[in-house]
């Protein structure tokens, strides 16, 4: 029977999506590029065996547009004949990208794929792609008359239907940082980053070599000082129950990143000697409602977990991405899940979140995390924006 197996995962640095960001002089094909020609070198696969290219990219327009993973495939130095295709499940478009890559090599289409992931927010903010239009359209809009909401109202509607306070977001944001620093610090993200050269304020190449929104300094204390993001006339009069304690502080920044993962069966690695760090033991992805937007990780981690044959206390790690710190405190109280066992060298509140790069981010630190403390079985799950969310199983080799 065929399995699917990663043999290696990195990631660039993650830089502050924005003008004057670390990485906001990078061009994001070339940023995506330098990822996955890292993974083929450091694995030494042979280029011309790599039957697919799956790219995760959210804002798929200027910079991103044009179907972006065949122009980063070639920007790589992938022969012509390797073929691209850009995935958007939002911001789990990168981990949907390894779910496809895995199922193609499970079913026997693909021997050796590629997934990784791109987001230059600094070239293409959130949201652009929409251009202005309506993306919803009247049939939706009948279906749901009150209207949906941003991502960050959803956030304070889940902070408020499980009773979160404002300082239980900014404790979980400060850990965070402090757990992202110490990783830093004792170089556990050594094998994972890849540096990379881009240009500084001065014009002059400079070597990015970590992530640009980790703060090690955050208190509570600051983060206590900061207004909530999204309060809002509109807001309160529609939600009258909010007391709106989301901020910049308790929520993922906006960056820049890519991401790559070499995906294979177990029978093509040892044919060409190459060494799996872990097997894509399961997979799931679920639909929740759209309003609250961000909980499809609760059941997602029970769907995943049924599929697999497990249960949560099988699990040594989890990746559960940070796009607000009320949506992993809510997985939590869902799930009783081990806070100790949880985004250990930091989640997205720190490191950053470029949306269709985190999918490959998060796998590339879970794989690290369960070989540096011994671990067998990763669990890694997304919320992502329309209500979706993805769920994978890892287990170390």
């Amino acid at each position: 029977m065929r399995d699917a197996v990663i043999v290696d995962a990195v990631r660039t640095p993650v830089g502050k999506g924005k003008p004057g960001g670390a990485l906001s002089g990078v061009h994001p094909v070339d940023l995506h590029a330098h990822a996955i020609r890292a993974l083929v070198e450091r694995t030494g696969i042979d280029p011309a065996r790599i039957d697919d290219v799956i790219s995760g990219a959210v804002g798929q327009i200027g910079e991103q547009s044009g179907n972006t993973a065949r122009w980063a495939a070639l920007a790589a130095g992938l022969p012509e004949s390797v073929p691209a295709v850009t995935v958007d499940r939002q911001c789990g478009s990168s981990q949907q990208a390894i779910h496809f890559a895995a199922q193609g090599v499970l079913a026997g289409a693909y021997d050796i794929v590629i997934a990784s992931g791109i987001e230059s927010m600094s070239h293409v903010p959130i949201g652009s792609q929409a251009a202005g239009r309506d993306f919803l359209g009247p049939q939706v809009a009948a279906r749901y008359p009150d209207g949906l909401v941003p991502q960050g109202i959803s956030a304070e509607l889940i902070a408020d239907r499980w009773q979160l306070s404002r300082e239980q977001l900014d404790e979980f944001a400060a850990e965070s940082h402090h757990r992202a620093a110490r990783a830093w610090q004792e170089g556990r993200f050594a094998r994972d980053v890849v540096p990379l050269k881009a240009p500084g304020k001065d014009g002059e190449l400079v070597q990015v070599t970590q992530d640009e929104s980790v703060r090690p300094g955050t208190t509570t204390e600051v983060l206590a000082g900061l207004k909530p993001a999204f309060e809002a006339d509109i807001w309160r009069e529609r939600f009258p129950q909010l007391d709106f304690k989301v901020t910049a502080g308790n929520s993922s920044p906006i960056n820049d990143g890519a991401s790559a993962v070499l995906i294979t069966s177990s029978e093509t690695a040892a044919r060409l000697g190459l060494k799996p760090r872990a097997r894509l033991h399961s997979f799931a992805v679920v639909g929740d409602d759209p309003l609250f937007m961000l909980t499809g990780i609760i059941p997602a981690t029970a769907k995943v977990l049924d599929r697999a044959g497990l249960s949560l206390s099988d699990i040594d790690a989890f990746e559960v991405n940070e796009a607000f710190a009320s949506v992993v405190l809510a997985w939590f109280a869902e799930t009783g899940a081990d806070p100790a066992k949880v985004n250990v060298h930091g989640g997205a509140t720190a490191i950053g979140h470029p949306l269709g790069a985190s999918g490959g981010r998060l796998m590339t630190t879970l794989l690290s995390v369960l070989e540096q403390h011994e671990g067998r079985y990763g669990l890694q799950v997304m919320c992502e924006a329309g209500g979706l969310a993805n769920a994978t199983i890892v287990e170390r080799l």
